[in-house]
């Protein structure tokens, strides 16, 4: 048994390009948020809070650490600076 044209199901629309690139800036920024609360979580939990200790942890200079840890707006290659950051103190964060 078929349905009336007027019934049949919508074909699913397709997501725009854009549409695409957003969503996925979306999901990094919720992604550098989750990994700059555990690294911060990890540095206080070791006592670390001075700028320079903080930079040799995360291996990086101090100013780029800062500017990675504080930096409110998304910039390209920040998600993967962060995972690198959080695989060298150990830090794993659970699958979304």
């Amino acid at each position: 048994m078929s349905l009336p044209p007027d019934q049949m199901p919508l074909a699913k629309p397709k997501i725009s390009s854009e549409e695409r690139r957003r969503r996925r800036r979306t999901a990094d920024q919720l992604t550098m948020i989750r990994l700059k609360m555990a690294i911060g979580r990890v540095l206080d939990e070791r006592s670390i809070t001075a700028p320079a200790e903080v930079a040799a942890a995360l291996g990086m200079p101090a100013a780029e650490a800062t500017k990675l840890l504080t930096r409110h707006r998304w910039r390209e290659g920040a998600v993967e600076r962060l995972e690198a950051a959080a695989a060298r103190l150990g830090v794993r964060l659970p699958e979304a």
